[in-house]
């Protein structure tokens, strides 16, 4: 790799975290993934080759390090205090895009497996009754990777792609794009079930309670403002 041929702190910072996917492993890894496969499960699009140069990019960088897991051969990544100290920058780059950037996100950037993993973890399980809740969420303007389950038991909230053979409480019927909407805080459950065709279906209590356990992003109050000029 060229350097920056700089003496700005900025322009060196920037050739070690100023890449798309090296910034998404770190969020990863702050939201708490650790394995190879959590980073594959949470970005389906990067290619194991891709995420191997850019782990050992962060390792070789001092930002993370690799250790054994616990009771197994498997290993794990682990921050290092490098490492932890992105965690602000990289929430304001958020923030900052959220903002600013909001208008020139594309149709192409939205992939239906990226979002269904940050749909289901940021699911508000404390609102859900005790026990087991099952929920299936049925994309109708997608061929493929249209069904996900979400099972949440003991507060903890699981996702899958294969039918589970449970029996499901709650049916989400929508096309992607409004539930997306939802996700981001553009709009609310009741209005995009009112408006956007978005269907809930099955437990009573699940569908009264909808707005409280419903997934949002934990950017979701941070608005887009208008580029004057």
């Amino acid at each position: 790799m060229l350097n920056s041929g700089s003496l700005c702190p900025a322009a060196k910072s920037a050739e070690i975290i100023g890449d798309k996917w090296v910034l998404l492993i770190l969020r990863e890894l702050f939201f708490g993934a650790s394995r190879f496969n959590d980073f594959q499960r949470a970005l389906p699009r990067i290619s194991p080759t891709i995420l191997s140069k850019r782990l050992k990019k962060l390792e070789d960088t001092g930002l993370l390090i690799r250790k054994a897991s616990p009771g197994d051969k498997t290993k794990e990544y682990r921050l290092t205090r490098c490492g932890r100290e992105l965690a602000p920058i990289i929430e304001h780059m958020g923030k900052w895009g959220l903002r600013w950037a909001r208008r020139r996100i594309r149709e192409e950037d939205l992939d239906v497996g990226s979002f269904m993993w940050d749909f289901h973890r940021t699911l508000n399980v404390e609102e859900l009754p005790d026990g087991e809740t099952v929920i299936c969420v049925k994309f109708s303007d997608l061929n493929t990777c249209n069904t996900w389950w979400l099972i949440v038991n003991d507060k903890v909230a699981d996702l899958c792609i294969d039918d589970p053979g449970k029996d499901v409480d709650l049916y989400i019927a929508s096309n992607f794009e409004p539930l997306v909407e939802i996700w981001m805080g553009d709009v609310a459950v009741k209005k995009a079930v009112a408006e956007n065709g978005v269907m809930l279906t099955g437990a009573a209590h699940l569908i009264r309670s909808a707005d409280a356990w419903f997934p949002r992003s934990i950017m979701a109050d941070v608005r887009p403002m208008r580029l004057m000029g």
